[in-house]
């Protein structure tokens, strides 16, 4: 083969692989901004906001069987979101785990619904244990869906992420393969056109030894 030949293959392929991962990227970057923009238009609908600063300065620990809006343990993760409204993956996650979800654990003395519902069940109808322990059900199945729903938008948004990263990784190696493209062109321009591809060295041994 001609060193000709296989410098306009190799240029060729490296070529048409530049443009499959400039495509590639271009997708990538288009599936985050597309992901951004959903989630964060359907969080803005939700109206939710964080706590203030002042808020979260007067936080305190629950009394026995009492109920605090927040506690200590909450303000190291809300502390960075204060006073803001939700508008992004990574707020629904903090607020799902690190507010809802420790109201949820106090709400139902860390059972979930459907044990809690399941004591419910047991009581008996229209007395006041089943009435109290109905209201705390409800409670409980409304701030567990509301948090499900918060952690499937952290969940969409992540793979936003995850495609961002993929598209730099994309165009990054684009840019790598048109180097060596360019570089693939310059041999080839400059090698003559009667120039074999060189022989093995094993077959030039064979050769000098007559063989």
């Amino acid at each position: 083969m001609r060193r000709r030949t296989f410098d306009m293959l190799a240029t060729a392929g490296g070529a048409m692989l530049t443009i499959v991962l400039i495509v590639a990227g271009s997708l990538g970057l288009w599936a985050t901004s597309w992901t951004n923009t959903n989630v964060h238009n359907q969080l803005a609908e939700q109206k939710i906001q964080f706590p203030t600063l002042t808020e979260l300065a007067a936080a305190k620990n629950p009394p026995p069987g009492g109920f605090s809006e927040i506690t200590p343990a909450m303000v190291p993760y809300l502390k960075p979101y204060a006073g803001q409204w939700m508008t992004t993956g990574a707020q629904a996650e903090v607020y799902a785990d690190h507010f809802l979800g420790i109201h949820l654990q106090e709400i139902g003395g860390g059972l979930a619904y459907s044990q809690l519902s399941a004591k419910a069940m047991a009581l008996p109808k229209g007395s006041a244990a089943y009435t109290a322990a109905e209201s705390t059900v409800q409670t409980v199945f409304q701030g567990t869906t509301l948090r499900g729903l918060l952690l499937e938008a952290y969940g969409f948004w992540k793979f936003g992420q995850i495609a961002l990263v993929g598209a730099i990784v994309c165009f990054v190696l684009a840019g790598i393969m048109l180097i060596l493209t360019l570089v693939g062109v310059w041999h080839f321009s400059r090698t003559p056109k009667e120039v074999e591809f060189p022989k093995s060295l094993h077959h030039e041994e064979k050769v000098s030894a007559g063989v």
